[in-house]
């Protein structure tokens, strides 16, 4: 594999790039939209083709992987890791069917890497001066998509509440402090002509962090999401859990009041504060003693459709422990868990009415140089091209103080970017 650099559009180049990719079976996009921190490390960068793949459900995942990614020392490695994983985390299991899909993860290693800059792009391939001309001549992506089908929730109003009221009764109860409860919205008859574009529409209604696009043949995943689960950062590991969602405002006044409001909500700061205790507590398992600490409490962040509450735990790592090893110890996200994590993951499987597959878990990458970086599949899309499937989840937060209508009307808040790219309404 060789490297170059070439002068060009940087944006143009991309959609070339995108539309070049369909002839390839495996596409991975990540996009960070210029949301940069001292933790940032990938912009916008492309991955096309597969040379090899990793393709595993519930077992032993995290050790073949870290088998796997052992075999390839100096490439970046994108894929995702499966919510359901944590049934081989812990002893748990989930009886929703899956008419998605996807496995429960997806590693590969890149035939091309597109790295992409202001008025640059690097290119790392077997011939790169080949790849860039090839690119270069290709039409661009077309924008306009064709989605043909009809969003249905899975969980109507009354199941919600019913839910709700179950789960704030094990709450009562003593069982749990906090439950993340989410539902799907779906359909099973869907046409999507250009999934590509589709995603690029949802990075434009909701441009976020840790955006990012993944093909494996036949299976889509179109994610905005915005929170990291976990980052290793030379030594150091990073998590950014957010719990805490406040609608944006019409007007600036109104907008600025929701965020003031965000900030000093007794209900949402819980929320935070329970999950950063959770992930304190998990990150402990991957840390030198006495180095866990809270570096942001309750930061208020605003993005195109909501305003949340972010906080930022690290740690520094235990070199003992593999990179896999390290996930596994996290996974999955508390954010999307609650507290205590296994009694709330059991009473989420109990009361939600599917599975939640790839939503909840990870989308990322292994790096050449032993870091790593993945977000928590949140605002995200999943299809299936052959079985026409097409779903999406959203959930919130329920503790002893929520209020059953408040937290159903912020599941379709965060479920408002996606809806106005397939151009739905529920």
């Amino acid at each position: 594999m060789a490297k170059a650099i070439f002068e060009t559009d940087s944006s143009t180049f991309l959609l070339q790039a995108l539309n070049w990719s369909k002839g390839f079976d495996t596409v991975c996009l990540f996009q960070s939209n210029g949301f940069q921190n001292q933790y940032s490390k990938i912009g916008n960068l492309l991955a096309i083709g597969a040379k090899e793949e990793f393709s595993a459900n519930v077992g032993s995942v995290f050790t073949d992987l870290e088998n796997f990614k052992s075999r390839y020392p100096d490439t970046l490695i994108p894929g995702f890791l499966s919510y359901d994983l944590k049934n081989e985390v812990e002893d748990l299991q989930t009886n929703h069917p899956n008419p998605l899909g996807f496995p429960d993860a997806y590693f590969f290693i890149p035939q091309i890497l597109i790295e992409f800059n202001k008025d640059t792009i690097s290119i790392t391939a077997e011939d790169p001066q080949q790849t860039f001309e090839e690119i270069s001549m290709f039409p661009s992506l077309d924008l306009h998509y064709q989605f043909k089908g009809k969003i249905h929730p899975r969980m109507d109003q009354e199941g919600y509440f019913d839910a709700f009221n179950n789960i704030q009764r094990h709450i009562y109860q003593g069982d749990i402090y906090e439950a993340n409860l989410c539902q799907e919205f779906f359909d099973e008859q869907v046409e999507l002509d250009n999934p590509e574009a589709l995603y690029l529409r949802l990075n434009s209604l909701s441009p976020t962090p840790f955006s990012s696009f993944i093909k494996v043949r036949d299976k889509y995943i179109i994610s905005a999401s915005p929170e990291r689960f976990l980052a290793k950062r030379g030594k150091t590991l990073v998590s950014q859990p957010i719990k805490g969602t406040a609608a944006r405002g019409k007007n600036a006044k109104e907008d600025e009041e929701l965020r003031n409001n965000l900030a000093r909500n007794p209900k949402e700061i819980a929320e935070n504060v329970m999950i950063v205790d959770l992930v304190r507590n998990d990150l402990t398992r991957s840390a030198i003693p006495g180095t866990v600490e809270v570096t942001e409490k309750l930061g208020i962040y605003t993005f195109e459709h909501v305003h949340q509450m972010i906080s930022t735990v690290s740690c520094e790592m235990d070199e003992s422990l593999t990179e896999t090893g390290v996930i596994r110890n996290t996974f999955p996200a508390g954010s999307m868990t609650g507290a205590p994590k296994i009694s709330a993951m059991k009473l989420c499987d109990k009361y939600e009415t599917s599975r939640r597959g790839v939503y909840s878990g990870a989308i990322g990458y292994f790096s050449a140089d032993g870091d790593f970086d993945f977000n928590v599949v949140i605002r995200t899309i999943l299809f299936n091209k052959t079985q026409q499937y097409l779903s999406f989840h959203t959930g919130s937060a329920i503790t002893v103080d929520a209020n059953a209508a408040h937290e159903f009307a912020e599941c379709y808040t965060k479920a408002s970017a996606i809806l106005k790219a397939l151009e739905q309404k529920l």
